[in-house]
């Protein structure tokens, strides 16, 4: 499978250097360059692409509106946001618009592929832990405790509302296999079903969404 991939930066050199590291790969096509958000919002409309590799600090419209924008607009390109910084309050604020991952902008060629390849699979790209740090780091922008309601869970049964828990602690799907006794292959299921039954996009958003309602504290330990 040929992966589409679009790169939206204001940097033209930054541009320049992930196209020429996806172009040596088989299995990636770059479809377009994107210099804005506003101009990513017309490319991935016409170009139709599987990944869009966003800049999250740009003039004008950044990458968090534009993230925000393509997820309203109901685009099935997975986002995957670049930043400098890993702690990022951007990077936060991407990742609850609908963002699946972020990488480093100093990431090597090869891993970029690799995330890009992980992302097109409709995996979230980074670890759950990571998720929890950058969680942790800006939990003062979640509802406040005595607000939050569990009702987005209702729909879960006790074992899917295990597996979130377990999931949002940073458990890989090998892991949750494990400590549930069960196989790899159920435990993606249950996560396909946790997915469906929420309406969310991906595991990211499942431990964001895990944080909002109160189901995994800030700061609680993994």
């Amino acid at each position: 499978m040929t992966v589409r991939v679009l790169l939206c930066d204001d940097q033209a050199l930054v541009r320049s250097g992930f196209r020429m590291v996806l172009e040596t790969r088989d299995d990636m096509h770059v479809v377009g360059e994107a210099d804005s958000g506003r101009a990513a919002l017309d490319l991935a409309r016409m170009t139709r692409p599987d990944v869009i590799l966003m800049d999250i600090r740009m003039p004008g419209m950044d990458g968090v509106e534009t993230t925000r924008r393509l997820v309203a607009a109901g685009t099935s390109a997975r986002i995957l946001i670049l930043t400098t910084f890993d702690l990022d309050e951007y990077v936060f604020e991407a990742l609850r618009a609908g963002a699946s991952g972020f990488l480093l902008k100093d990431v090597q060629p090869g891993q970029l592929v690799d995330a890009i390849r992980v992302i097109a699979r409709g995996e979230a790209l980074l670890a759950p832990t990571v998720t929890r740090r950058l969680l942790d780091r800006f939990a003062h922008a979640l509802p406040d405790p005595a607000k939050r309601t569990p009702e987005p869970l209702a729909e879960l049964t006790e074992r899917e509302i295990e597996v979130l828990t377990l999931l949002s602690s940073g458990l890989s799907n090998a892991e949750l296999a494990e400590r549930l006794f069960v196989s790899e292959t159920t435990v993606k299921t249950h996560v396909s079903s946790i997915l469906r039954k929420l309406g969310l996009r991906d595991r990211v958003q499942a431990v964001v969404l895990a944080y909002q309602a109160g189901l995994v504290r800030p700061g609680s330990g993994s």
